[in-house]
């Protein structure tokens, strides 16, 4: 089925764009630990542990629409930061 509601779309990082890195450099600029973080997608309704948010940044789990959504509004960022390019 076409456009199933169900079904959430992963993200995954490639060799050129490290979302999960970009989190963690826009988080720890920001002065936000993990576990705030975490607290504050969870007030919106995003289901998240510390350990899901330590994996998307290490970059060993897929990152689902809404959390990178929450994230960005979390981090008052915009997509094009999270998903910049690597400067390696």
């Amino acid at each position: 089925m076409c456009g199933d509601s169900m079904t959430e779309q992963k993200i995954k990082s490639d060799k050129s764009t490290a979302i999960g890195a970009n989190i963690r450099s826009i988080r720890k600029a920001r002065g936000i630990g993990q576990t705030q973080l975490v607290c504050q997608l969870q007030l919106v309704g995003v289901d998240i542990t510390r350990e899901t948010l330590v994996k998307i940044e290490r970059g060993i789990q897929h990152i689902y629409a809404r959390q990178l959504r929450a994230i960005r509004d979390a981090l008052e960022t915009t997509y094009d930061e999270l998903l910049k390019p690597n400067e390696n």
